[in-house]
């Protein structure tokens, strides 16, 4: 299977070095200071069981690697119109491509149902690039549940031994691609699983970002530490509990929404949108923060605890000129 990773940071150097390690064809797409490094020295991926080496064909041109049959897109948010007018050489007649990322995709009401149908998302896809230039009907969602970091060009350092990878296409039908790609994960020693109802999945990880990610921002700190503070920790259920309501709103199944503050309590990573702020980086404020709470309004559910959180952590994004 000739499997093609767009963007090669943590995420999806992490997601390459295991899909070699399953034996399948990889290709990266990436650029700078770790498009040399991996050229040169290959891709290493150090786990908690050891560390994981390959050499992926590398290159900074989609056009050099030809039509993949499953291309995965781990870019944030803010690069996502660049992408997509880059992707075409890399799709055949029916290609699928995952987007692994955090918060509201923008392909959430593509085949939703009822009246929100179909809506776009411009804060996310601006001036639909994405929706036309991929079309939703490639588009598959997919959820990362990894803590993982690059520590230098070509090396990412993974924290936890368990990772977790959840897709599913928007309008839930089975696909034997999709069910051939989480084979090779969990072949390459990830967990993976295929579902019909992604959006769940996607909520489920929101709560986390909007928790983590704003808090994250406003305290400098992993949520380990900022959670062991109790006001602290009630805001944060506060915002769990408004987020797993807009969720349920717009049809979601959540489940518990402390079982992501359960694993917030005791995670020791900073999330990546502070690793942006940290980092000088353009922090995706829009996708993890903004556009939940968008969709609030669209539900009619109120939010007063996130709208608090997320308005001073977007402030913070804003005073560092990391978020117009």
């Amino acid at each position: 299977m000739k499997v093609c990773v767009y963007g090669a940071g943590a995420v999806g150097g992490h997601i390459a070095g295991r899909l070699a390690a399953a034996g399948e064809q990889v290709s990266l797409l990436v650029r700078g200071a770790n498009l040399a490094a991996i050229r040169e020295h290959g891709l290493r991926i150090q786990t908690p069981e050891g560390e994981l080496r390959s050499q992926p064909v590398v290159s900074d041109d989609p056009a050099t690697l030809g039509v993949q049959d499953i291309v995965i897109v781990t870019v944030k948010a803010p690069a996502l119109p660049q992408v997509a007018t880059g992707i075409a050489p890399l799709l055949g007649a029916d290609t699928p491509v995952l987007f692994v990322m955090n918060g509201i995709p923008w392909w959430y009401f593509h085949a939703n149902g009822g009246e929100l149908d179909g809506k776009r998302l411009p804060a996310i896809d601006p001036d639909d690039t994405v929706w036309r230039n991929v079309d939703p009907r490639r588009a598959v969602g997919a959820v990362a549940h990894t803590a993982c970091t690059v520590t230098s060009p070509g090396v990412v350092h993974v924290q936890n031994p368990t990772n977790r990878f959840v897709f599913g296409r928007p309008d839930g039908q089975a696909d034997e691609r999709l069910t051939a790609l989480a084979a090779a994960m969990r072949a390459g020693g990830l967990q993976a699983e295929v579902t019909d109802r992604i959006r769940d999945a996607v909520w489920e990880k929101v709560l986390m970002n909007l928790v983590g990610g704003s808090l994250g921002i406003l305290t400098a700190s992993a949520m380990g530490e900022a959670l062991a503070n109790p006001a602290v920790l009630e805001s944060a259920e506060r915002m769990s509990l408004e987020g797993a309501a807009i969720a349920q709103a717009l049809g979601c199944k959540v489940g518990d929404p402390m079982a992501g503050i359960s694993r917030l309590k005791v995670s020791k990573h900073k999330q990546s949108i502070l690793q942006d702020l940290l980092a000088g980086r353009t922090m995706e404020v829009n996708a993890l923060l903004a556009a939940p709470l968008e969709l609030a309004r669209l539900a009619g559910v109120p939010t007063p605890t996130c709208d608090l959180i997320v308005g001073l952590a977007m402030q913070r994004a804003r005073a560092a000129g990391l978020y117009a």
